[in-house]
């Protein structure tokens, strides 16, 4: 708001020059320009200069009935004062070398800014302006040629929209603000400190090679931090990175909002901030954060305030410890301190800027200038600059001098290459050199824009397309010395020319609390291998919470995004960061079920053997040969077959297993079924055959027997040799994402033959069932119907229970159910139908006579 105040403020003073030098009379200004202080010292080539000796500003309220007072400025600037003696230092040096300008002479006009805009306007109207009023634009003669100055990008900026209109040049010391490399806006405007963008590139590389990625971030109110702070934050952000809080640092200092944004730290975690903001505006943060007591932050600077001197003292050391920045290259100029410690009132006393700097640094009064000389001790004569130890004697840190040093120096040689024109030769149309005698303000411009020489220093002094000169830095580590003084280490440099650009001494960085481990700032920390990040509502991306990876996902590298899917034939191990071979998982003779349906088959088939061996041992015995033994032996080898053929379930299926499982199960029960149809069928048609008149026997006799049951058995062969051609069992893996192991089973191949094998096999035992129900009223003691009834019962239940729990279970459990159903069948087969004669044998063998087989039972 104060810019376009300002801005407005501009464009009715211009209109006003310019309408005023349309009419016939004179019109001055009321305000005139001779009340402001200035420092004059003629030569062959005026230098404009302005710098902000003062900090503020005194201005009395207008009464805007008499003209008004002369401004006053307070808040001296040793600083600055230095920077003003640099230049002066440098001219005088020029002017002492004849290589340079011959004998031509450099003159200079100092005015002091007052760090505020319109009194930077004003100084910058005076410099235009060779008399001591401005009557209009027309009339604007003998101005500078060029201008060095200001210090603060704000005031530059104001002063280079001024200065652009006349295309009168001007370099800036200390004026980093990238937009000020806009040509089309500061036609006019050079610079020998580099461009902010190029300050913000070296932050970000910094916090790109220390990782930090949560950062907070203070900018002054002002251009010079408002765009370096927005430049920084953008670009900051597109590497990844979180800006944690931004906050404007007021102008006024007040103290409730200073400790509202110093809050903002603490509330934000954030372990990196950076201040980018001149220096008075970082002496108020860092004070209110020390009034809170805030320590073990890790501050990044903007070469505003990284080697300010008001920020060494030791109320904040606690505080400021360990900060790095960037500061502009430094040299060691030569002279220049006995030339700083000669000052003295009596001998310039022509001088406006020397009584007000002897009385600020010696704390007492000459009686002319300070207001509050009053309340000061007089000045005796006898203080001696040598004996006092301050910023403005202290040569260690000529950063900004130098850049005031080069300034005057580039301005030195562009004069001396208009000097050296050769006719023909020159930079303007038809090669015309400019007449140096009425040199125009713009033909220097020209020759500034393609100045190139190498300084005493050797280091290479141009400006680019912008205006800009080549950007160097110096990485700047605040250390303390033993004895508590603070030392701007420098621990790296940033160089655009070079490759890489920045080279960081780490070894030798001291952090924040005297730490040598690089600090931590992130808003969430790494997401080690295993996780992913999973983003926080409402916060930036850099806040995230690290998710297990799901159970056959995994992540190999910290920070990942996403889990990435196992393969099918693998699965993750239990820390999620590698994918392992998937468990086979098959029934086994090592598994606990295994073994027990294995010991289940070989018990069963023990039976077998147990009742065949005991029917071999009476086989002539009425009662086994009344039950037709070879159909029983045949029924019990069967038998033996369908508890043998449980044990091709059982293991890991191959080619072969798979084939014989389920054929060998088919055919196996076929047999055993189909001679029990044959002998119900037998034992039926003899109770048939016992009634007068009846020869049925004669078509049930053996023959006819063994031929029922090789045609019954026959057909269930048929249909698996059919089915081992067309479409075998084979070994399938059962892989699915969902489960950590493989399922090695035996796929049927074709699910239609393996029903007709069942349906057929439930075709033989529902006949079965009919024929002994039919025969379940003839005499007990001649038939066994009822027991096949109950056996065909059993055989019935198992197999119409077994069809939904294969289909419901899972994995191997379903090889299980397999052998559960036929080992029950064959249970219920051989102890339904073996053990009452086995129990009649052996425990009643009173019973095992022809008189009691061939009796009937009473009704």
């Amino acid at each position: 708001m104060a810019l376009l105040c300002l801005y407005l403020c501009l464009t009715v003073l211009f209109f006003s020059i310019f309408f005023s030098s349309q009419l016939p009379q004179i019109c001055r200004l009321l305000r005139r320009t001779a009340d402001l202080p200035v420092l004059v010292s003629e030569g062959d080539i005026m230098i404009g200069a302005l710098f902000s000796l003062h900090d503020t500003i005194l201005e009395s309220p207008p009464s805007f009935t008499t003209e008004p007072h002369p401004t006053q400025c307070s808040g001296f600037n040793f600083r600055t004062f230095r920077w003003m003696q640099t230049m002066i230092f440098a001219i005088e040096e020029i002017n002492r070398d004849k290589r340079l300008l011959g004998n031509l002479t450099l003159g200079y006009k100092i005015y002091d800014s007052c760090s505020t805009h319109f009194h930077a306007l004003r100084t910058a109207l005076a410099l235009m302006n060779g008399n001591e009023e401005l009557a209009g634009i027309s009339e604007c003669r003998g101005g500078v040629p060029v201008v060095i100055g200001d210090g603060g990008s704000t005031l530059s900026i104001v002063v280079a929209q001024f200065l652009g209109v006349f295309h009168v040049p001007q370099i800036s010391y200390f004026s980093s603000c990238a937009c000020l490399s806009n040509k089309l806006e500061f036609p006019a405007f050079l610079r020998t400190m580099p461009s902010d963008f190029f300050q913000v590139d070296a932050l970000v590389q910094l916090v790109q090679h220390f990782g930090w990625s949560w950062i907070g971030t203070f900018a002054g109110d002002d251009a010079y931090g408002r765009g370096g702070a927005q430049i920084f934050n953008e670009k900051v952000t597109k590497l990844g990175a979180c800006i944690a809080f931004y906050e404007i640092i007021p102008k006024n200092h007040q103290q409730t909002e200073m400790s509202r944004i110093v809050k903002r730290i603490h509330e934000s975690g954030s372990h990196v901030v950076l201040v980018f903001a001149l220096e008075q505006d970082a002496r108020a943060l860092f004070w209110e954060a020390r009034h809170h007591n805030l320590t073990g932050i890790q501050w990044l600077a903007s070469e505003a305030w990284i080697t300010a001197a008001i920020l060494s003292t030791p109320e904040f050391h606690s505080v400021l410890q360990g900060s790095l920045g960037y500061a502009i290259r430094r040299a060691d100029i030569p002279g220049l301190q006995p030339f700083l410690l000669r000052l003295h009132p009596s001998k310039y006393p022509q001088d406006p800027f020397v009584e007000q700097f002897w009385e600020e640094m010696f704390k007492c009064s000459l009686g002319t200038i300070n207001m509050s000389s009053s309340i000061r001790p007089s000045c005796d004569g006898s203080e001696v600059l040598v004996n006092i130890n301050n910023i403005y004697s202290d040569v260690s840190q000529l950063r900004i001098s130098y850049n005031v040093y080069k300034a005057v120096y580039a301005i030195a040689h562009a004069l001396d290459l208009m000097l050296r024109c050769e006719p023909g030769k020159g930079p303007f149309a038809g090669g015309l050199c400019p007449n140096f005698s009425s040199m125009q303000p713009w033909q220097l411009l020209d020759y500034l824009k393609h100045v190139h020489f190498t300084n005493d220093f050797g280091e290479d002094t141009k400006f680019d397309i912008n205006g800009d000169p080549v950007a160097m830095y110096d990485l700047i580590n605040w250390q303390l010395s033993g004895k508590r003084e603070v030392q701007y280490a420098t621990v790296g440099r940033y160089d655009e020319t070079m490759k890489p650009k920045l080279v960081i001494e780490e070894k030798n960085i001291i952090w924040s609390e005297t730490q040598k481990q690089v600090p931590l700032s992130v808003c969430s920390t790494s997401c080690p291998p295993g996780t992913r990040q999973a983003t926080r509502p409402n916060f930036p991306i850099c806040c995230f919470d690290c998710i297990v990876c799901a159970a056959g996902e995994i992540t190999n590298h910290t920070d990942a995004l996403e889990c990435v899917k196992c393969s099918p034939e693998f699965w993750s191990n239990t820390r999620r960061d590698t994918c392992i071979p998937k468990v086979v998982e098959f029934l086994s003779y090592n598994d606990t079920m295994g073994i027990t349906l294995l010991a289940v088959a070989l018990l069963g088939s023990c039976f077998t053997l147990a009742v065949t061996l005991i029917f071999a041992l009476k086989r002539h015995t009425p009662l086994v040969r009344a039950n037709n033994s070879e159909i029983s032996f045949l029924i019990l080898s069967s038998l033996l077959l369908c508890f043998l053929c449980a044990l091709a379930f059982i293991g890991r299926p191959t080619t072969w297993s798979c084939g014989l499982r389920h054929t060998a199960f088919g055919i196996a029960f076929s047999l055993c079924l189909s001679c029990v149809l044959g002998k119900t069928l037998v034992v039926l048609m003899a109770f048939k055959a016992s009634l007068p008149g009846s020869n049925v026997m004669k078509w049930f006799g053996p023959l006819q027997q063994r031929g029922i049951i090789f045609m019954c058995t026959a057909v269930q062969v048929v249909i698996c040799c059919t089915w081992l051609s067309v479409a075998p069992p084979i070994p399938h893996k059962l892989m699915t994402h969902e489960t950590a192991r493989i399922i090695l089973l035996c796929d049927v191949g074709s699910s239609f033959a393996f029903s007709l094998v069942l349906g057929y096999i439930g075709l033989l035992a529902a006949v079965c069932f009919l024929l002994a129900f039919f025969a379940r009223k003839l005499p007990d003691n001649f038939n066994e119907a009822k027991f096949i009834t109950f056996s065909m019962l059993i055989f019935c239940a198992v197999w119409v229970a077994f069809v939904p729990a294969y289909i419901s279970s899972p994995g191997k459990y379903t090889v299980a159910v397999e052998i559960f159903a036929i080992l029950a069948s064959s249970y219920g087969l051989l102890l339904c139908i073996f053990t009452p004669k086995c129990y009649i044998i052996l425990l009643k063998p009173e019973k095992n006579t022809k008189r009691y087989v061939m009796s009937k039972s009473n009704s």
